[in-house]
């Protein structure tokens, strides 16, 4: 595997499910596979988990890492072709990125949606970039539309709970005080279709996805009928995403928020949120801090995906 971008870089995900299930019996298994080998982890964003469960997944495998914070420890970038530059922004990522490149042998980048322009987001203008210009290999650390380290965690932690074949697996918005990105919902909708399980999303109207990416799902506006038999309930607020609203918050309906009201019409679901959480916006307490609660196992399996995303990196290295 050259690039990570998403479920399709990874191939059959039985095979990944069970190098996941390999790595987790045994953390430094391949401990050698990255002697001598860095990996560079450029964050334009925060990051907790991403940055803690990268860099414990690259120890694992024994490799060396530089942490970059581009909007802390570094230039100003710019980003864009042809501007004169003569603002706050002392480097070119045209030119930063080929020096990075030079200094590592893999790099993972993580850059948010900037609502500044559909087409530029979606059409991943800053990873694009270090994947064209730096020589190396790029996974994503979560991009503008999709955080597939996150979706692997998930289908790692479905897998170890299901008790069904063909679990039913509920995505729900939830209302949230800030326009949040697509990213994680995009890459959710998209790894469950592609494990073969029921999908259903539910949003009020307004907040539909792209279609790529949910294609194979069934789209549901009332909440409460979506959550009848839930096998796994996943929570996550974002803007909209249509043309005429993109990164606008179209409501702040608190019914929406995942209690213990719509987890009663479940069959005793799991319930799943990527965190950070707002806590009685997104969801209740009663619910987070309850026995189905599967937040922190989720949360844990960012380490196993890392590790097989970058073992799968390293041995396509020369």
């Amino acid at each position: 595997m050259r690039h990570f971008t998403g479920v399709k870089d990874l191939g059959d995900l039985h095979e990944a499910m069970r190098e996941a299930l390999e790595i987790k019996q045994d953390r430094f298994k391949y401990v050698g596979l990255g002697r001598n080998r860095t990996l560079l982890m450029v964050f334009f964003n925060s990051s907790l988990r991403t940055r803690l469960s990268t860099q414990k997944a690259a120890m694992n495998l024994g490799m060396n890492v530089i942490v970059l914070d581009v909007n802390q420890g570094a230039w100003k970038l710019e980003t864009e072709r042809g501007v004169i530059m003569d603002g706050d922004k002392s480097e070119h990522l045209l030119e930063a990125v080929p020096v990075m490149g030079c200094y590592c042998d893999v790099i993972g980048v993580r850059s948010f949606a900037r609502f500044e322009s559909k087409a530029d987001d979606y059409g991943e203008k800053i990873l694009n970039q270090f994947i064209r210009y730096s020589g190396k290999p790029v996974f994503s650390m979560e991009a503008a539309t999709g955080h597939p380290l996150q979706s692997f965690a998930d289908y790692i932690t479905i897998e170890e709970h299901r008790t069904k074949q063909r679990p039913k697996v509920v995505m729900s918005w939830a209302p949230h005080p800030k326009s949040l990105p697509q990213a994680v919902p995009n890459s959710f909708a998209e790894w469950m279709v592609a494990a073969g399980y029921e999908v259903v999303i539910t949003h009020p109207e307004g907040y539909e996805l792209e279609s790529r990416f949910t294609a194979g799902a069934r789209i549901e506006y009332d909440q409460m009928k979506a959550f009848e038999g839930a096998d796994f309930v996943y929570a996550k607020n974002w803007s909209a995403a249509s043309d005429a609203h993109y990164g606008q918050i179209l409501s702040m309906d608190r019914s929406w928020t995942v209690g213990e009201r719509q987890m009663a019409v479940t069959d005793n679901a799991y319930f799943m949120h990527c965190l950070p959480v707002r806590r009685n916006m997104i969801v209740t307490d009663e619910v987070i801090e309850g026995p189905r609660s599967l937040v922190i196992p989720e949360a844990a399996n960012r380490e196993i995906s890392a590790t097989v995303v970058l073992k799968r990196i390293l041995e396509g290295l020369d």
